[in-house]
């Protein structure tokens, strides 16, 4: 049983949640888009341009429709909320991709962190800690926030 299962029984057994609709999602691509899902959130506030960017992203990395897109942002929205700390939704990422694979999700969390046209300090701090916990140098996480911040977010490339 994936760390994602096992997290989704556990909430439904602790807290009373009805288990998500088993649909055939990629655990890392379900815990990628629970992270963008978080740095959209992390101010409070969703605005308008950050869920349009993050539709985008997910539709041209994750989905191969826009229907599919919108499903695997409602699951990964409520893995988020279930799961509380983005270091386990990181673990599920793994590193297996190499580090060019975690730069792009990094440029891609940048670019929805400045959908809005500004990065706030929590977006700053997050997406910066997501870096680290991803594994890159400061280096890499620069690059990314430049990439992400001016649009070229490297999520033109399917996984």
């Amino acid at each position: 049983m994936s760390l994602i299962a096992r997290l989704r029984a556990y909430a439904a057994d602790a807290f009373g949640i009805a288990p998500a609709a088993d649909l055939p999602v990629d655990d890392e691509h379900l815990a990628a888009t629970a992270l963008l899902v978080h740095v959209a959130r992390v101010d409070g506030v969703l605005a308008a341009p950050e869920a349009e960017r993050l539709t985008r992203l997910v539709r041209r990395r994750y989905a191969d429709s826009g229907e599919a897109a919108d499903a695997l942002i409602a699951r990964a929205t409520a893995f988020d909320a279930e799961t509380r700390d983005v270091a386990i939704l990181v673990e599920l990422i793994g590193r297996e991709g190499g580090e060019a694979e975690r730069a792009r999700l990094l440029a891609m969390a940048w670019s929805v962190a400045g959908a809005d046209g500004t990065v706030d300090e929590f977006e700053e701090a997050l997406v910066w800690r997501l870096g680290k916990l991803l594994g890159l140098d400061e280096s890499a996480i620069a690059s990314a926030r430049e990439e992400g911040l001016a649009g070229r977010d490297g999520a033109a490339a399917r996984a």
